[in-house]
Parts: C-alpha cells; sequence; structure tokens
C-alpha cells in the first residue's frame, strides 16, 4: 500500500511518520526546499531565528512519534519545562512574571495586582476542567463520524455541555472572573493563540490557560526547530521518502476514489493521498474538478502576523525567552484588526528570544529578536505602508516601555508579513491558523479529516479539524492515521 503526503509540515511529517510505521510506503512531496512549513528557521549573519510557532505545550505529542517507531524519544529530542512562561509589560509600567507553577502565579497576580489568588486559581481549574470535557471529543477525534458520538466518554462530555461556556464571549467571561483589568488582559490574549478575537470567541477558548499553567511550557534544546529536525530525521530513518522542491500539480481522482497526485511533470500513483495544504487551496487548485464546500471555505479567516527578525547587537537583561507588551486599550487593537482590517497605532507585540536559553542562535553578546504583533489575513490591503507604520510604531513602544534604544542596535533584520506567509507556506490570505474561532460552533465548522465523498482522500494541518498550532496540528495527523485504520 502507498501514501503520498502533500505538504513537509509538521503534520504532514507526523502523518507520514505513523503510516510508515504501518507498513505503508510514504512519499511525501514539499515546494520548498526544506521540511517544516511554518515551523521553519531563518539563518543570517550569525544570527538564527525561529521563523514560526515559538511555544511548545504538550511535547508529549512529539514523544510518542518516537514510541510508535520503537525509538526513544530522547535520543534524538530533548526539551525544559519553563520555569517563567512569559514576562508581561504593562504601558502604566507595571509588569507581571507568569510563573510556570499555577501556585506561583496566582500568587503573583495576587501581589502585582491585588486580584484574589484563590479565584486565580478556581479559573485554571475552571481551565482544566473544560480541557478534560472536550479534548477526547473535540481535539483527539473526528468530529464528522458518527462513531465519535456512539463511545461513552463522548456521552459523558455530552451531558457537561452546559459547562463548556460557549454562549458568552472569553473576553466576557473574564471580564467577570476578574476585577484588575491588566489580569483580564493576560488571559484575553489566549484568544490570538488561535488567531481570534476575545471580544467575539466563545469563552471555551479559555481552555487554553490549562496547557500553559497546568500542563506545562518548555523549550526545545536547540529552538522550536528542533521539533521538524527530529522527526524529519526519524521519517527518513524510517524510509519516508521526501522530494522537495516538487509542487503538486493536482490530485487524481477516479471514479470517487483518489488514485494519486500529478508532480513534478508526472503521474505517482498511491492508494491514499493526504493534504496537508491549507484547504483552500486544496479545493481551488488541485480538486479543480470537485464541488468544493463553499460554506467552509468561505468562512472567516484567522488572523495573521507581521514579524520583524532582527539581530540585535546587544543583550537585554530585563527580557526573558517570552515577552508581551501589551496595547493600552486592548479592544481598540482587536476592532482595528477583525472590523477595519488594518493595524492600530498601538499594537500588542510579542517578542521571543530563543538565544536566551540557546546561545548558538546569536554572536556572543547579541540577541535573536523575533518580533509579532496581530494583523489581519491578506484582503488587499497596501501592506507595504501598513508595515512600514507598524515598524515605527513597534519601535516607539519597545523603547518607551524597556527604556532602551534600539534602533541603534539592529544588525539584521528579516520580514515575513500575510503576503509572504501564504507564498511560503499556502496558507490562504496568510491566515495563521485557517478559519477564525469567532464562532461558538466554530470546532465544527472546519473541515473534516477526510472527504466525505472521496474515497482514500484526507486532510490534516492547522486549516482542518481540530485547528493550528503545532499540539492540533499532530493530533489531526493522529486523527488521519485512527480514520485509515478503521476504513
Amino acid at each position: 500500500m502507498k501514501a503520498v503526503v502533500i505538504g513537509a509540515g509538521i503534520a504532514g511529517i507526523a502523518v507520514a511518520i505513523r503510516l510508515k510505521t504501518r507498513g505503508y510506503e510514504v512519499d511525501v512531496f514539499e515546494k520548498n526546499p526544506y521540511p517544516g512549513g511554518k515551523l521553519s528557521e531563518i539563518r543570517a549573519e550569525g544570527f538564527r531565528f525561529d521563523a514560526g510557532p515559538s511555544l511548545f505545550t504538550l511535547p508529549g505529542l512529539v514523544d510518542e512519534l518516537f514510541m510508535l517507531a520503537g525509538k526513544k524519544p530522547q535520543d534524538y529530542f530533548s526539551y525544559a519545562l519553563l520555569p517563567v512562561i512569559t514576562k508581561y509589560f504593562y504601558p502604566d509600567g507595571s509588569q507581571i512574571t507568569a510563573w510556570s507553577d499555577p501556585e506561583d502565579f496566582a500568587h503573583e497576580l495576587a501581589l502585582k495586582t491585588g486580584e484574589d489568588k484563590q479565584r486565580v486559581l478556581q479559573w485554571l481549574k475552571k481551565s482544566e476542567r473544560l480541557y478534560r470535557i472536550t479534548h477526547h471529543v473535540f481535539l483527539e477525534r473526528s468530529l464528522h463520524r458518527l462513531s465519535t458520538y456512539m463511545r461513552a466518554d463522548t456521552a459523558l462530555s455530552a451531558l457537561q455541555l452546559h459547562r463548556l461556556d460557549a454562549f458568552r464571549t472569553m473576553a466576557k467571561a473574564n471580564n467577570s472572573q476578574f476585577r484588575d483589568p491588566r489580569v483580564v488582559q493576560l488571559f484575553n490574549r489566549y484568544a490570538t493563540y488561535n488567531g481570534s478575537d476575545p471580544w467575539q470567541a466563545p469563552a471555551t477558548l479559555n481552555i487554553i490557560p490549562h496547557l500553559e499553567h497546568n500542563m506545562g511550557a518548555f523549550f526545545p534544546e536547540g529552538g522550536m526547530y528542533a521539533i521538524t529536525t527530529a522527526l524529519y530525521q526519524l521519517a527518513v530513518e524510517l524510509g519516508v521518502r521526501f522530494h522537495f522542491q516538487t509542487s503538486v500539480d493536482k490530485i487524481l481522482v477516479h471514479q470517487n476514489k483518489a488514485k494519486g497526485i500529478m508532480a513534478g511533470g508526472g503521474e505517482i500513483i498511491a492508494d491514499l493521498v493526504i493534504s496537508n495544504a491549507d484547504i483552500v487551496p486544496t479545493y481551488r487548485y488541485l480538486l479543480p474538478d470537485i464541488p468544493p464546500p463553499e460554506k467552509i471555505l468561505n468562512q472567516q479567516r484567522s488572523s495573521s502576523a507581521l514579524i520583524f527578525y532582527w539581530g540585535m547587537g546587544k543583550t537585554f537583561p530585563a527580557l526573558d525567552l517570552h515577552n508581551i507588551f501589551f496595547s493600552g486599550n486592548y479592544e481598540e487593537e482587536f476592532r482595528k484588526i477583525w472590523a477595519e482590517k488594518t493595524i492600530g497605532d498601538d499594537p500588542t507585540v510579542y517578542v521571543y528570544i530563543s538565544s536566551k536559553l540557546n546561545p548558538q542562535d546569536a554572536p556572543g553578546g547579541c540577541e535573536n529578536w523575533f518580533v509579532m504583533i496581530n494583523v489581519p489575513p491578506d484582503t488587499g490591503q497596501d501592506w507595504d505602508r501598513l508595515i512600514s507604520l507598524a515598524r515605527q510604531n513597534i519601535l516607539l513602544k519597545l523603547e518607551t516601555m524597556t527604556g532602551e534604544s534600539l534602533t541603534p542596535h539592529i544588525r539584521v533584520e528579516r520580514i515575513l508579513e500575510p503576503r509572504t506567509i501564504e507564498s511560503l507556506t499556502s496558507s490562504f490570505q496568510g491566515a495563521l491558523y485557517g478559519n477564525s474561532s469567532n464562532n461558538k460552533f466554530a470546532a465544527f465548522l472546519r473541515h473534516a479529516n477526510f472527504h466525505p465523498k472521496i474515497k482514500g482522500l484526507y486532510f490534516c494541518g492547522g486549516s482542518v479539524h481540530p485547528g493550528g498550532g503545532i499540539p492540533l496540528c499532530l493530533l489531526s495527523a493522529k486523527i488521519v492515521d485512527g480514520l485509515i485504520k478503521d476504513k
């Protein structure tokens, strides 16, 4: 039996590993000259930058792939729990350290904001309950197969649906729980983890803090790209064949059965086709003769990102691995993104500095700054103008809030923005997570991990169920594997 995988993103590599361990011949076709998709890296003048995802949670999902192959994960890949997840900086000059330990985090919020420590711990417990109710139904199985709803644990979850808090927004829920607006802002930020707006997204997304504060945030030795290199090495060792710089032109379908692909000027025949490409171009370009699911494809896209990769010629001891510099008016920032499709003058700025823990990512006495703001997807905006203005506003904000002069120390600059995100990763409109979750039914509105009418055609990655981000992409590969086993 032979399978072809379109795209060597993290989900594509994961599904290739899973199928190979079950005896399939597996070929992966990737248009870029490197694996990883968004989980890639940039090297420039002695600096190394993780190009995409920068936070690592649920590491067991990576370990599981090595164990499936009969390997020891630690022989390929290692990671450490972060004692501090994020340092938060506010316009009023206050700072909050988000300790990994829930007790320490709750104590920090009580000390810095006067928020009741027990209310913080209760909120984290509620986040854990949301996870326990939802994860095995909404994250680990197909929502589009009747068999999912026939299971006993699904029935138990169904009895607790009223506890999912889906009928109020995340912002409303957080505002009702906390008195201090800085704490509300901190918890509202978690909506950005799947490219959504806390003033629209359901409070069910308050599941996300559980992953960091109750389950832990980690840092891989060698940086985030080490996840890609380790899994790629495993796949190659198992015998998965990778075809880089090879674009796929079409998915071949005959009598409602996937038969292979057109790539590299020829036909590659296979029993299974798994697309790790964004679902929109998959239908628009690779399945031109198949009626597309327009309601799914035309949903609101998630936010995108504008990232400046700055090689800084000095170190900044006040900063940590992950740093957030909040805007003065968070609701206005999101209104600009979602209602006006533009970038406000006071964006929240995220600064990730992997050289804090991986010193070889920057020359001595230097740091590698990954500087990101949330922006709308590309719908034809004048991005050159917006990027120029955003750069000025970001530098002004960071210089004001750190008290440091930054511009003279920028030795290297690279930029990633919605247009280049789309061109490099085929993510439609540069949206990072496929569809947004600004809808209480968003989990059910993502495309299934299989085609309902074409046998042998499956989908994984961030634009389909269960969503974007490393853990969910890895889970999408696991779901596809399970569907193939059950067919």
